[in-house]
Protein backbone atom coordinates (compact mmCIF):
# COMPACT_ATOMS: atom_id res chain seq x y z
CA UNK A 1 0.00 0.00 0.00
CA UNK A 2 0.85 3.33 -1.06
CA UNK A 3 -0.38 6.78 0.44
CA UNK A 4 -0.28 10.25 1.58
CA UNK A 5 -1.61 13.41 2.76
CA UNK A 6 -2.33 16.42 0.63
CA UNK A 7 -3.01 19.85 2.35
CA UNK A 8 -6.53 21.59 1.78
CA UNK A 9 -6.95 25.36 2.14
CA UNK A 10 -10.50 26.83 1.97
CA UNK A 11 -10.50 30.69 1.87
CA UNK A 12 -14.90 30.84 2.66
CA UNK A 13 -17.22 28.84 4.84
CA UNK A 14 -18.76 26.36 2.65
CA UNK A 15 -17.23 25.43 -0.13
CA UNK A 16 -16.29 22.49 -2.14
CA UNK A 17 -12.54 22.36 -3.06
CA UNK A 18 -11.97 19.81 -6.44
CA UNK A 19 -9.33 17.15 -5.16
CA UNK A 20 -9.24 15.26 -8.55
CA UNK A 21 -6.11 16.34 -10.36
CA UNK A 22 -4.37 16.02 -7.68
CA UNK A 23 -5.01 12.61 -6.10
CA UNK A 24 -4.78 11.41 -9.96
CA UNK A 25 -1.23 12.41 -10.27
CA UNK A 26 -0.61 10.67 -6.71
CA UNK A 27 -2.31 7.39 -7.72
CA UNK A 28 -0.12 7.98 -10.84
CA UNK A 29 3.26 8.73 -9.30
CA UNK A 30 2.07 5.06 -7.01
CA UNK A 31 2.46 2.68 -10.18
CA UNK A 32 -0.39 0.69 -9.08
CA UNK A 33 -2.17 -0.18 -12.23
CA UNK A 34 -5.16 -2.30 -10.67
CA UNK A 35 -6.20 -1.17 -7.19
CA UNK A 36 -8.70 1.02 -5.14
CA UNK A 37 -7.90 4.41 -3.87
CA UNK A 38 -9.48 5.32 -0.62
CA UNK A 39 -9.33 8.96 0.10
CA UNK A 40 -10.07 10.23 4.24
CA UNK A 41 -11.04 13.27 5.93
CA UNK A 42 -9.88 13.37 9.58
CA UNK A 43 -11.81 16.80 10.40
CA UNK A 44 -15.43 16.91 11.99
CA UNK A 45 -16.84 20.03 10.33
CA UNK A 46 -15.84 19.17 6.52
CA UNK A 47 -16.64 15.96 4.37
CA UNK A 48 -16.21 14.47 0.80
CA UNK A 49 -18.04 13.69 -1.93
CA UNK A 50 -18.14 12.31 -5.34
CA UNK A 51 -20.21 14.32 -7.66
CA UNK A 52 -20.58 16.46 -10.68
CA UNK A 53 -17.49 18.62 -11.72
CA UNK A 54 -18.69 20.10 -15.20
CA UNK A 55 -20.89 23.35 -13.97
CA UNK A 56 -19.86 24.69 -11.02
CA UNK A 57 -23.55 25.68 -10.13
CA UNK A 58 -24.53 21.61 -8.96
CA UNK A 59 -21.94 22.47 -6.32
CA UNK A 60 -23.39 25.84 -5.46
CA UNK A 61 -27.20 23.95 -5.78
CA UNK A 62 -25.47 21.06 -3.40
CA UNK A 63 -24.78 24.00 -0.66
CA UNK A 64 -27.47 25.86 -0.97
CA UNK A 65 -29.59 22.41 -0.30
CA UNK A 66 -27.69 21.61 2.80
CA UNK A 67 -27.60 24.96 4.22
CA UNK A 68 -31.79 24.69 4.00
CA UNK A 69 -32.25 21.32 4.75
CA UNK A 70 -29.66 22.15 8.01
CA UNK A 71 -30.55 25.30 9.58
CA UNK A 72 -28.94 27.20 12.01
CA UNK A 73 -31.60 26.51 15.27
CA UNK A 74 -30.88 27.21 18.62
CA UNK A 75 -27.78 24.55 18.81
CA UNK A 76 -26.30 23.29 22.02
CA UNK A 77 -22.67 23.17 20.99
CA UNK A 78 -21.16 26.11 22.14
CA UNK A 79 -18.79 26.56 19.68
CA UNK A 80 -21.29 27.90 16.87
CA UNK A 81 -20.49 25.59 14.54
CA UNK A 82 -23.27 22.54 15.03
CA UNK A 83 -24.48 22.90 11.18
CA UNK A 84 -21.24 22.05 9.83
CA UNK A 85 -21.27 19.04 11.72
CA UNK A 86 -24.35 17.72 10.45
CA UNK A 87 -23.11 18.59 7.38
CA UNK A 88 -20.08 17.00 7.64
CA UNK A 89 -22.18 13.99 9.03
CA UNK A 90 -24.45 14.15 5.86
CA UNK A 91 -21.30 14.39 3.33
CA UNK A 92 -19.30 11.91 4.84
CA UNK A 93 -15.61 11.06 5.95
CA UNK A 94 -14.80 9.41 3.05
CA UNK A 95 -14.73 7.84 -0.22
CA UNK A 96 -13.21 4.77 -2.85
CA UNK A 97 -13.03 5.26 -5.93
CA UNK A 98 -11.44 2.01 -8.85
CA UNK A 99 -7.82 2.55 -9.92
CA UNK A 100 -7.88 1.12 -13.26
CA UNK A 101 -4.78 1.39 -15.98
CA UNK A 102 -2.85 3.37 -13.65
CA UNK A 103 -6.30 6.10 -13.57
CA UNK A 104 -8.99 6.83 -11.63
CA UNK A 105 -12.24 4.98 -12.28
CA UNK A 106 -14.65 7.87 -11.86
CA UNK A 107 -17.39 8.51 -14.61
CA UNK A 108 -17.64 11.53 -17.11
CA UNK A 109 -18.73 14.08 -15.02
CA UNK A 110 -17.79 12.94 -11.60
CA UNK A 111 -14.62 14.82 -9.63
CA UNK A 112 -13.77 13.70 -6.02
CA UNK A 113 -14.27 17.08 -3.95
CA UNK A 114 -13.48 18.29 -0.68
CA UNK A 115 -16.57 19.66 1.65
CA UNK A 116 -15.61 22.32 3.54
CA UNK A 117 -18.34 23.74 6.40
CA UNK A 118 -16.32 25.75 8.80
CA UNK A 119 -13.68 27.52 6.82
CA UNK A 120 -11.86 29.50 5.86
CA UNK A 121 -9.44 26.69 7.54
CA UNK A 122 -5.91 25.08 6.73
CA UNK A 123 -7.31 21.35 6.05
CA UNK A 124 -5.45 17.47 5.49
CA UNK A 125 -7.13 14.70 3.68
CA UNK A 126 -4.86 11.32 4.36
CA UNK A 127 -5.39 8.85 1.06
CA UNK A 128 -3.87 5.36 0.61
CA UNK A 129 -3.72 2.74 -3.21
CA UNK A 130 -4.50 -0.82 -2.75
CA UNK A 131 -3.06 -2.90 -5.19
CA UNK A 132 -5.67 -5.31 -6.50
CA UNK A 133 -4.30 -9.09 -5.73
Amino acid sequence: MQGGTIAVNTSRQREFVDLTAELAQAVAATGVDEGVLHVYNPHTTAGLTINEGADPAVRRDILAALERAVPDIDFHHLEGNSPAHVMASLMGSSVTVLVEQGRLRLGTWQKIFFCEFDGPRSRKVWWRVSAAG
